[in-house]
């Protein structure tokens, strides 16, 4: 294990394609998989991989985050020394601006011990060996070391993330993007790994100009003077960066060997626990290829579907392809298709809800339909 790495999870994400499950909570609490939110696997690598000292910054409506990190101590990451740091954004800070977050902070920086740093987003699900990557890194002697995903179908996925364009030695030499136009494409999974003295030169180096928000539109306009390799990793990867993406990774969750790589048991995806009572499967009820989280009443069918803890699925209701967040009810002979709660959401009796797998129908947080 490489402890001489400090993590950073940049919560700097734009979430304007997925503001109806946002609204009131970070990109990176969203609920997924049942019980999990999307920071838990970001989070659970760096963990993983024996990373001790892990800060978060993120920039507004955190209060649900905080509560769900709690002390870190699902992570391990509950310390005297060290352990987990949430860092807001000031109140001057516009919106995407880590740059600014960095500076305002920098003391944390200057305080950790560690020489190395890893930064990372949350919205690229993977069960990453960190390890591997850190070992690559600092045996390469690379500048910065980008982590990245060699993929053939990217003409239908990861549209709009970043693209690498890596020379014959293993150099990044230029940025793109993503625009479904070729089926192969070096994604970016927007993992950095850098001697933290070279982040903290770019951040004050950001400041002092005034050249660049972010961080890595510093590294990407200096890839002529800068050693910027790359660490390939060839496991299952998502992007989340809209309701299209949120929904598909979900639904790709149902399939057996994609859960089984993304919660590996030689790294676990720790999470939050609650404590509840099981899931009650009644007579009338009829459950298949779906994920049921505790404290959940099932009386009616639910094919190919995640239900979250503690929502009341009532006798005669048909849910197929759905994501219901958690303490919704759904009253008697209630029909839904692709469609996703958010949470405590009442459905009456003898109500349909249909939309299609590209456009699954989205009902805000607390609403009642009658």
């Amino acid at each position: 294990m490489y402890e001489n790495f400090m993590g950073i999870i940049n919560l700097d994400e734009n979430d304007d394609n997925i503001k109806e499950l946002s609204r009131d909570r970070t990109f990176a609490s969203i609920p997924i998989a049942g019980r999990y939110r999307i920071i838990d696997f970001i989070l659970s690598n760096m963990a993983n991989s024996g990373i001790e000292n892990i800060g978060i910054f993120t920039k507004m409506e955190s209060r649900s985050l905080i509560d769900h990190l709690s002390n870190g101590r699902p992570w391990d990451l509950s310390r005297k020394i060290d352990g987990l740091r949430v860092f807001n954004f000031t109140e001057e800070a516009p919106s995407f601006d880590d740059v600014h977050n960095f500076s305002k902070n920098i003391t944390y920086f200057k305080r950790s011990k560690e020489d190395y740093v890893i930064i990372a987003s949350s919205y690229m699900l993977c069960n990453i060996d960190l390890n591997q990557a850190m070992k690559f890194h600092i045996r390469s002697k690379n500048d910065i070391t980008i982590v990245y995903k060699n993929v053939e179908d990217a003409d239908s996925r990861f549209l709009h993330c970043e693209t690498l364009n890596i020379n014959e030695k293993g150099r990044v030499v230029s940025i793109g993007r993503n625009i479904g136009v070729n089926k192969e494409a070096n994604i970016n999974m927007e993992i950095y790994m850098m001697e933290k003295k070279i982040f903290l030169d770019i951040v004050n180096e950001c400041v002092s100009t005034g050249s660049y928000r972010k961080v890595k539109y510093h590294i990407y306009n200096c890839l002529e003077h800068l050693k910027v390799g790359v660490f390939e990793f060839e496991g299952y990867l998502s992007c989340i960066n809209s309701i299209k993406t949120y929904y598909r990774t979900s639904m790709e969750l149902l399939d057996h060997k994609v859960m089984k790589e993304l919660f590996s048991i030689e790294r676990p995806i720790y999470t939050k626990t609650n404590d509840e009572i099981p899931a009650k499967y009644f007579q009338s009820s009829n459950v298949k290829n779906s994920i049921i989280a505790n404290g959940c009443s099932i009386y009616g069918t639910v094919e190919n579907s995640i239900i979250f803890r503690r929502v009341n699925v009532s006798k005669g209701s048909i849910l197929r392809n759905c994501i219901v967040l958690e303490n919704c009810v759904l009253g008697e002979n209630v029909k839904m298709e692709y469609t996703i709660l958010n949470k405590n959401v009442c459905i009456d009796s003898n109500r349909e809800l249909k939309g299609d797998k590209y456009t699954p129908v989205v009902i805000q947080n607390d609403e009642k339909i009658y």
